[in-house]
């Protein structure tokens, strides 16, 4: 690279740096969108076990939805079921059902994800994803977004609600779990285990948290 550069000329030189400079001063301008992700699965760990739906909605840090996205995806080729993640589902009949419809190749749904973060950003949004935990739901995404979809709008930018509560509220981690969120947190919808309307739930959580933690304030 520091051989192409010689070869440019001074004023080549000073107009990359420029153009450098400015992309860097736009991005500084940027908001963070973010994206709360709810996936189901049949089993702990992507690749020997397979996605089998993710939704995610666009919110702003003040709270309002920008867009939202949802595919129920086809098994991977060669990949297991877990057996007790399927006991599990047996308790879930209709959320199961719901999964198994309409079902999306999954390198196509992730290319098409990935393509819909970006155009939803556009050059006014840096894209962050928040999960719960991103340990599981991050880790599959990642995993689908960079093997089946090419790469990962988000890089490695992921927010773990639970390391967020433990820092804002300065707490251990073993006192972050639901149960000792205040109720003021959480808004007025219900939690189905359908990808989609999780993701909402848990995005409009994170949004009161975020609020809450930095006193109405921008990010």
């Amino acid at each position: 690279m520091a051989e192409e550069w010689l070869t440019w000329g001074i004023p080549h030189v000073q107009r990359a740096v420029a153009e450098k400079r400015e992309e860097k001063k736009m991005a500084n301008k940027r908001k963070e969108l973010y994206f709360s992700v709810d996936i189901e699965t049949d089993g702990p760990c992507p690749g020997p076990n397979s996605m089998l739906s993710f939704g995610v909605v666009a919110l702003t840090p003040e709270g309002e939805e920008l867009g939202s996205y949802e595919a129920n995806l086809e098994l991977l080729p060669g990949a297991t079921p877990n057996k007790s993640t399927m006991e599990w589902w047996k308790g879930f009949p209709e959320a199961w059902a719901a999964h198994r419809k309409d079902l999306q190749d999954p390198a196509e749904a992730m290319k098409k994800f990935n393509g819909w973060v970006v155009g939803i950003c556009g050059l006014d949004y840096i894209p962050v994803m928040v999960a719960m935990p991103a340990g599981f739901d991050f880790l599959f995404m990642y995993w689908y977004m960079r093997s089946l979809g090419g790469n990962s709008p988000f890089s490695f930018s992921c927010i773990d609600m639970r390391t967020y509560v433990m820092a804002s509220r300065k707490v251990g981690y073993k006192k972050t779990s639901k149960k000792f969120w205040p109720k003021r947190w959480f808004p007025n919808l219900p939690h189905t285990h359908v990808a989609i309307e999780d993701a909402r739930e848990q995005g409009l959580t994170f949004i009161n948290m975020l609020k809450e933690n930095l006193g109405n304030s921008e990010s």
